[in-house]
């Protein structure tokens, strides 16, 4: 295996959010080990889905997410994370468009085990 060249380079949260325009369309900023960040975009309703095999962690940077469960909700603002468990049904709406940090390992699709128009390509970089 030949080992990638090491760049000493910060990754800038708005200057990356500034690449794209679309919404609920996840980008990945980086990896560590098996897991990627992703920053999205965020505004509107999105559907009720899971992830069968991993936690999802959504960090706000800008603006402020509702996730929705079955049985209640948890609201989030600037600076705030929360890690939705494996398995555990959610529905993300946001009032207005919100930027977001999302941490989940490599290969994970946006809309669990739901396959539908809100549906996005995985493992697109910017």
């Amino acid at each position: 295996m030949v080992k990638q060249p090491t760049t000493f380079q910060a990754i800038n949260f708005k200057q990356k959010l500034s690449l794209f325009s679309e919404q609920w369309s996840q980008r990945v900023i980086a990896e560590m080990n098996d897991y990627q960040f992703k920053l999205a975009k965020l505004e509107g309703d999105f559907i009720w889905h899971a992830h069968a095999d991993t936690d999802e962690v959504f960090i706000i940077l800008d603006g402020q997410l509702r996730i929705d469960f079955r049985d209640g909700a948890v609201h989030l603002s600037s600076g705030d994370m929360f890690v939705v468990p494996k398995g555990v049904e959610h529905k993300p709406f946001a009032e207005s468009e919100v930027s977001v940090l999302l941490v989940e390992p490599r290969g994970v699709i946006n809309t669990g085990s739901e396959n539908n128009e809100r549906t996005r390509a995985n493992d697109v970089w910017i």
